[in-house]
């Protein structure tokens, strides 16, 4: 175990943060006190806080623009509907998808998954087919198969992974045969903070004729995303885990899938016509978007999405590597803190345990101090079994973050050694 070390001060990275770095400044949240200290987020795992531009965005459009969408000849209407399209070729253009007509509107990635799951799935899975799983998937993209499994007939097998939190490369090959039909694992765990080698699983799926889904909820606003050069046949992610807002999210999928595959909920605005004699479906991606959708989110979805681009992605992911880089020095100098996840490729989800000390615990005594982190198995359970603990403490990173942050972190870390 680490060996106990002073508590540092935080003077020197955390004196006027807002002249700095005034990026602070853009999201209010942050400007306000938490237990009399300032608030120190380190929950980006879970979702992001919102800059001001998603705000704005979505009171002047309830305010003043609100109106349903595809339905009215009206002028309010046809603005809304040329609002909330225009988002999605910009998501398109976002990830470097061939066609706006490859974005399908969800609730988000959960959805986006259960989506490929009842459709894609349900029509091409059959008795004897196999599904591979990597053994750090978040659980909404474990259930969803083990589902259509149990529907279908198919098996599912699982990717294994070492004891840095790393996937197998030389296992996967051998799991690999002509009963794969589909590979799906997540960009970035949500637990561990490994960055998956995409394209070398790709190549590899390839060989057998396997389909692609990549869950991309933890590195759509960490990282440069291509769909294309990465490409994977599926790719989901979640508007609130890029400061968005909540509620809405995205699966992309490569056309000539999209078109065979059948819908998943009937209503509005999935239809091409409708009588008692039968129905006919709209083409991708109406036939995907049943009912009236979460117009306003989907438009300052697109805000988020700006806002990224303006900061510029490969700029993000440089400044949370350096901080990230700053943390895995800085937290295993606290006594007793064991890193939970130590691949040679990350980003910034860290998870650790204090020794004899309940993650829950952690959690608690660390928002006396203004830090906001999370603790337990972080719908990771699969995982917390392999590294054989119950859970963990996770402090994830943002574009807000600073050093300053990390150094509240151990020094709010320090008092919970010293209550325990």
């Amino acid at each position: 175990m680490a060996q106990a070390t002073t508590r540092p001060t935080i003077s020197k990275h955390s004196m006027k943060l807002h002249e700095t770095y005034p990026i602070l400044a853009n999201f209010p949240q942050l400007t306000q006190k938490v237990h009399g200290k300032r608030l120190v987020y380190l929950d980006n795992g879970a979702t992001t806080l919102k800059p001001n531009e998603v705000i704005d965005c979505l009171h002047h459009f309830y305010r003043d623009a609100y109106a349903t969408v595809h339905r009215g000849a009206y002028l309010i209407s046809e603005q809304a509907t040329q609002s909330f399209e225009a988002v999605r070729a910009k998501v398109a253009k976002f990830i470097n998808a061939p066609s706006p007509n490859d974005i399908i509107y969800t609730r988000g990635t959960t959805e986006s998954i259960n989506l490929v799951a009842q459709t894609w799935g349900r029509q091409n899975l059959k008795l004897g087919d196999e599904i591979l799983i990597s053994a750090m998937e978040h659980h909404s993209n474990i259930v969803p198969w083990q589902m259509v499994c149990e529907q279908t007939g198919c098996n599912y097998r699982v990717m294994p992974m070492n004891e840095r939190g790393e996937l197998i490369l030389e296992d996967i090959e051998h799991l690999l045969n002509e009963k794969t039909k589909l590979i799906v694992f997540n960009h970035i765990s949500n637990a561990l903070g490994t960055i998956n080698p995409v394209k070398t699983l790709v190549a590899m799926a390839r060989k057998v004729g396997a389909k692609i889904l990549l869950d991309g909820a933890q590195s759509i606003a960490h990282l440069p995303i291509d769909v294309q050069d990465l490409d994977v046949d599926f790719f989901a992610f979640s508007s609130h885990k890029l400061y968005g807002p909540s509620g809405v999210g995205v699966l992309y999928g490569r056309t000539e899938l999209l078109k065979t595959m059948p819908p998943w909920q009937g209503g509005g605005d999935m239809i091409h016509h409708v009588s008692f004699k039968g129905t006919t479906y709209a083409e991708p991606p109406s036939r995907f978007e049943a009912g009236t959708p979460a117009i306003a989110e989907v438009i300052a979805m697109g805000a988020a999405i700006d806002y990224l681009k303006s900061l510029g992605m490969d700029k993000i992911a440089a400044h949370e590597h350096e901080l990230l880089s700053y943390a895995l020095e800085a937290l295993p100098k606290v006594k007793g803190l064991k890193l939970i996840g130590t691949a040679n490729h990350r980003a910034g989800a860290i998870s650790f345990i204090l020794e004899n000390i309940h993650p829950h615990d952690i959690a608690t005594i660390v928002d006396g101090e203004g830090v906001a982190i999370r603790a337990g198995h972080h719908c990771a359970q699969p995982v917390m079994e392999h590294f054989k603990v119950a859970a963990t403490a996770r402090a994830s990173l943002g574009i807000y973050n600073t050093k300053a942050d990390i150094d509240v972190l151990v020094s709010a870390l320090n008092i919970v050694n010293d209550i325990f």
